[in-house]
Parts: structure tokens; C-alpha cells; sequence
């Protein structure tokens, strides 16, 4: 089989990172058979130094035609004395999301126990926590009318209807794979937006009745997850809420640099394979360029990868294998325990693909 997709190693860390997914992704290749069909371009600040803006044409015309995105990390301070769209992640990232339709962010939150006495929350609990969050992607603060007059600075947030439904959903279609549960994270009680949010996802549920839906505001939300993090299943969320609530999720798994994300959309022609697979972190520029970043995250983009967008299941199972075994023996960076540096930690686990 041919696996085609687009590369963007972009920022900071991502290329050390990328190099290191790719190791593994060799050896899973090269162990059942298959052809990597790699096509390598910049995306934000390298794609600004290099070709003068931060989403080259070749970059997504390469994004729209392969069959996924293996992204790295977007953006630094290197390039934050720039402004709107002249920015890595506002004229870069976000644009190429919106233009692919990718608007369903689902990151996941299941503590490995090799890492239990690595998070800074008790070990009790973490026990039996394991669920996603699904994160609107393409709507929300992030893509409104953003901008400074003579009192101050704006930032419009906007949700139509159709973009409330479509996140809703995957939230319900997702939870019947699961756990049969949806708590819907808005700010009611405040925000427009979130009542209009809030009266979405109820009238979805009607087709759904078969999963439970609670909602829940997002400042309660915030305790909840490290109080009771196992309560949950498919937590639901619009852009800002999403990116804050998965950082704060990535405390119970010990480390942002182990968990990866898949950017999803409705498919090309419909076959639902198109996808953008990263880490939640970001570029790390203070340790880029000096092996200590942790790859482990972007292994298992590539994994989500090879599952989502290709169906390979038996190759996605044989990469968590590996690195499972990698973190159970503290085959890893320094910041989760190990001695090994970053592609080191690729090459063990590409080593592992059995």
C-alpha cells in the first residue's frame, strides 16, 4: 500500500520531533510491507523565512490532494513581533484548518501507568480516567473580527448553527464507540454563543437518545477534569474553551509531550479519511535543535495517522506497542524520566515494531 500524505515539520521542535515519528514510520513500512510517499513543505514561521508567508501555495496544494497532514509545531517568539495574518499561526495554521475543512479536534486524556508519578495530580485521581475531548476547530473567537480602535481592542465570537451541529455530531457519534456519554462545556450563563451552543447540542441529542448529554460550565469544567476526570467520556467544546480545557488535561497524563491529536473533517469525496495529525504541544523553541524535546507525542500522531486516515489498525496497534514498551523501560527524554535524546527515543521505538 502507498501512504501519501503531506509533512509540515514546521517550528521550533517539529523537525527534531518529525525526524524521530519518521524513523518509526519507516520501520512499520518496512515490517508489513508498505510505501511512504512523503511530500515535505514549510508551514508558518520557516514557511516565512523561506518564502516570505506563512501558508505557501505549493504547501496546500500539497495539503489538499495527499490523503493526510503529519504536522510538527507551528510558530515562535521569533516571529511575534508580527501582526494578523503576517503570523505563523494566524496566517498559517488556521487558515489551512478553515480552508480543509478540519473543524473536529479530538485529543485524548487516558493516563499510561508508567506515568501515573509523573503527573502532578494524585495518583487516585487518575485511576480509570480515559476520555477525548472534542474541540470545534474552524469557528469561535479565533476566526472572528479581530481588531484595535481608538478605545482599545476587539475580538468578535461567532457560531452558526450548522457549525454547533456538525462538532455535536461527531461528539455523539464518537461516544457510542466509547463510553455512551457527552458533557457539553459552554459559559450559558454569560455568553450568546454558548446559549446559542447549548440549544444546538440539545437538539441534536433528539437523534441520540441512546447516550447521555450533560452540560456543564467551562470555569466548573475546570475543576471537574482534575477532580473526577474518570466521570468522563466525550467531552464537547467549542475553539477557546477546547485549547484551554486540552492543555490542562495533558497534567493527568504527566507530560504534554505524550499525547497526540487528530485534526477531522467531514473527508475528501466523502470517505472521511482527510485528517491532521500533531502533537497538543507547541514548538518548544528554548530546547529546539538540542535532542531533549519529546518525540513521543508525534509517534503517536503518526499512529492516528495510519489508523484515521489510512485503516491500518494492525500498524497503529504495533507503534503503541512500541511505545508503550519505550515508556515502561524509560526508553525516553529526560522529561518523563529516560536518559535518551530525541531521535534516540525514535530509533528505540522504531526498533520495537514487531
Amino acid at each position: 500500500m502507498n501512504i501519501n500524505f503531506t509533512y509540515l515539520p514546521g517550528d521550533g521542535i517539529g523537525p527534531e520531533i518529525g525526524e524521530a515519528a519518521l524513523k518509526v514510520l519507516n520501520a512499520v513500512a518496512t515490517k508489513f510491507d508498505h510505501t511512504l510517499e512523503i511530500e515535505e513543505h514549510h508551514l508558518g514561521g520557516i514557511a516565512i523565512d523561506v518564502k516570505g508567508t506563512p501558508l505557501p501555495a505549493e504547501t496546500l496544494a500539497s495539503a489538499q490532494k495527499t490523503e493526510a497532514i503529519l504536522l510538527g509545531a507551528v510558530g515562535g517568539p521569533k516571529w511575534d513581533h508580527l501582526e494578523g495574518v503576517d503570523r505563523p499561526e494566524l496566517g498559517g495554521l488556521l487558515p489551512l484548518r478553515k480552508t480543509l475543512q478540519l473543524y473536529a479536534n479530538v485529543r485524548p486524556a487516558k493516563p499510561q501507568s508508567s506515568l501515573i508519578e509523573a503527573s502532578p495530580i494524585k495518583a487516585a485521581y487518575l485511576e480509570d480516567v480515559d476520555f477525548v475531548i472534542m474541540r470545534e476547530l474552524t469557528g469561535g473567537i479565533y476566526f472572528g473580527d479581530k481588531g484595535r480602535d481608538e478605545n482599545g481592542a476587539y475580538d468578535e465570537c461567532r457560531y452558526s448553527e450548522a457549525e454547533v451541529e456538525r462538532i455535536a455530531i461527531r461528539a455523539f457519534e464518537m461516544a457510542r464507540t466509547r463510553k455512551n456519554k457527552v458533557t457539553s462545556v459552554d459559559k450559558s450563563n454569560v455568553l450568546e454563543t454558548s446559549r446559542l451552543w447549548r440549544e444546538v447540542v440539545i437538539r441534536v441529542h433528539q437523534d441520540y437518545q441512546d447516550v447521555e448529554l450533560e452540560h456543564t460550565l467551562v470555569d466548573a469544567m475546570a475543576m471537574h477534569m482534575l477532580s473526577r476526570g474518570k466521570d468522563f467520556d466525550v467531552i464537547l467544546t467549542e475553539n477557546m474553551f477546547g485549547d484551554i480545557l486540552t492543555d490542562e488535561a495533558a497534567m493527568l497524563c504527566g507530560s504534554m509531550g505524550v499525547i497526540p491529536s487528530a485534526s477531522l473533517g467531514n473527508g475528501r469525496l466523502g470517505n472521511g479519511r482527510l485528517g491532521m495529525y500533531e502533537p497538543i504541544h507547541g514548538s518548544a523553541p528554548d530546547i529546539a535543535g538540542q535532542g531533549k524535546a519529546n518525540p513521543i507525542a508525534m509517534i503517536l500522531s503518526a499512529t492516528w495517522m495510519l489508523r484515521t486516515s489510512f485503516g491500518l489498525e494492525a500498524e497503529a496497534i504495533a507503534m503503541e506497542t512500541a511505545v508503550t514498551a519505550a515508556l515502561d523501560a524509560r526508553q525516553t527524554t529526560a522529561d518523563i524520566g529516560g536518559t535518551l535524546s530525541t531521535l534516540e527515543v525514535g530509533e528505540w521505538v522504531a526498533a520495537h515494531i514487531t
